[in-house]
């Protein structure tokens, strides 16, 4: 398991409002700060507060696999202090050119020292497509996210440190009620196996004792032989409950899902509403997995 341990004390869990940022007047303009996905713009607000304005290149329904910067976006980020990256796909292949472009800007990878998992390719044992990025879908890691962001403001804003320290703190309090919430959801279900479409889901499925079996990889679809063997394996695991996520097409999940009689379920990883969301995968997966809900 991910060796990243939260507690969650005193009145700080007491619910969502407790992750709300503390406030401040501002002394003068707010840090110009920019991350690639929506779930990144959340965790750097909920720390940040009035002290950062927070753009995003990746808005909703876009996916990390087929985005391009448009020449706008490249520009907007002019004046941006610091950028917080994911280890993305797109964001290897133009960092250097926004590197080049920006010089004064400066790149932070979120993720800090977490021990990466092996990202599965599509339904093939051995079939590594390299590191899984997907890392924001576990809250005890957005626990260590949560202290790359506090110590890069810090060191921007030294005299916002106070600010910054208390956000954390009650940031870090609030993913540690959501931790132990989630946990007492995927609670004794009858079936911890799922399909998914794209392997998004692999952080929190060894968070919570599940199992995710992904149809694609780097938003490559299986071909028919591939398929024909994912078909056959979730027949001989008896699975029931395929993931699809809104960015991509549901036309070859469903083809799987009506030859097993799985239920296709659409949930978004990539949703800004960080903690409601994973709330909300929770008690999706959970229903689908005792069976209940239609398909």
């Amino acid at each position: 398991m991910i060796p990243v341990l939260l507690g969650c004390g005193g009145a700080a869990c007491g619910g969502d409002g407790a992750s709300r940022p503390a406030s401040e007047p501002a002394v003068e303009g707010p840090l110009a700060v920019a991350v690639s996905i929506l779930p990144q713009k959340y965790m750097v607000e909920r720390i940040g507060g009035p002290a950062v304005s927070v753009s995003v290149l990746i808005g909703p329904g876009q996916s990390p696999l087929t985005y391009d910067p448009t020449p706008r976006q490249m520009a907007s980020l002019a004046g941006t202090r610091m950028y917080f990256t994911m280890g993305l796909e797109f964001e290897r292949a133009w960092l250097g050119r926004l590197r080049a472009v920006h010089r004064d800007m400066r790149v932070v990878d979120m993720r800090g020292g977490i021990r990466l998992m092996p990202l599965a390719g599509p339904g093939e044992p051995g079939d590594d497509a390299g590191q899984d990025p997907h890392v924001w879908m576990s809250p005890r890691l957005a626990r260590v996210m949560a202290g790359v962001i506090r110590d890069a403001l810090v060191e921007a804003l030294p005299e916002r440190r106070e600010l910054f320290d208390l956000n954390y703190r009650r940031f870090v309090d609030h993913l540690g009620q959501l931790h132990g919430e989630i946990r007492e959801i995927l609670r004794d279900l009858p079936a911890r196996t799922f399909m998914a479409f794209h392997p998004s889901w692999g952080y929190f499925a060894e968070e919570y004792g599940l199992r995710q079996i992904p149809i694609e990889s780097h938003g490559r679809e299986p071909g028919a032989r591939s398929l024909s063997r994912l078909i056959d394996r979730a027949r001989e695991e008896r699975v029931r409950v395929l993931v699809v996520q809104a960015q991509f097409s549901r036309s070859t999940a469903e083809t799987v899902g009506n030859a097993v009689g799985a239920r296709v379920i659409t949930l978004d990883p990539l949703a800004e509403d960080y903690a409601n969301n994973l709330r909300l995968v929770a008690e999706a997966l959970a229903e689908a997995l005792r069976g209940g809900g239609a398909s």
